[in-house]
């Protein structure tokens, strides 16, 4: 017999396994079987929600409709946990290896993560484009923490803060 949220623990357990490789394989029917259990449990809640006015024993309920509550919840961040984590996986996929699937990462993906996977390449790709650097580049800071800055115009004056214009050295 088992628990409620055994599945959705099990679906988690699964992608921890496999953190350091490739992104297993969608569990689509895990996650199918994961939301008719969130159903079943808030339907189950609602038949007994109406039935508390209703019956002397009815404040018996509740513990049960708390529990299924709790479960319900729980399902429900295992399932987020598991998209979240997916999506941070493919989001360092397009970062590292640029806007074009891997094949043998395609084969393992959701359509609506092969969808959201274009849809983040488009909207990275139009931001980049739009403020003219490629942020893809370079992704590794640089080893050493200063920068010289020369200045291109002569040192006659500067415009300092409250809009007032001062002698160079002396702000």
């Amino acid at each position: 017999m088992s628990m409620f949220g055994d599945r959705a623990v099990e679906l988690l357990k699964e992608l921890q396994r496999c953190e350091n490789r490739d992104l297993p394989p969608y569990n689509d029917d895990e996650v199918r079987q994961i939301l008719e259990e969130v159903r079943a449990l808030h339907d189950q809640n609602c038949v007994e929600g109406a039935e508390i006015g209703q019956k002397e024993e009815g404040q018996l309920l509740i513990p049960g409709i708390y529990a299924r509550h709790a479960a319900i919840e729980r399902n429900k961040r295992c399932l987020l946990a598991y998209v979240h984590n997916r999506m941070q996986k493919l989001r360092t996929v397009r970062w590292n290896q640029g806007s074009i699937l891997p094949p043998e990462l395609r084969e393992s993906l959701h359509e609506d993560e092969v969808e959201w996977f274009g849809k983040y390449s488009r909207s990275l790709a139009t931001y980049m484009q739009s403020v003219g650097i490629d942020l893809t580049q370079n992704l590794k800071p640089p080893k050493n923490l200063f920068v010289e800055v020369s200045r291109g115009v002569p040192e006659t004056s500067l415009h300092c803060d409250r809009n007032s214009s001062c002698q160079t050295g002396h702000c």
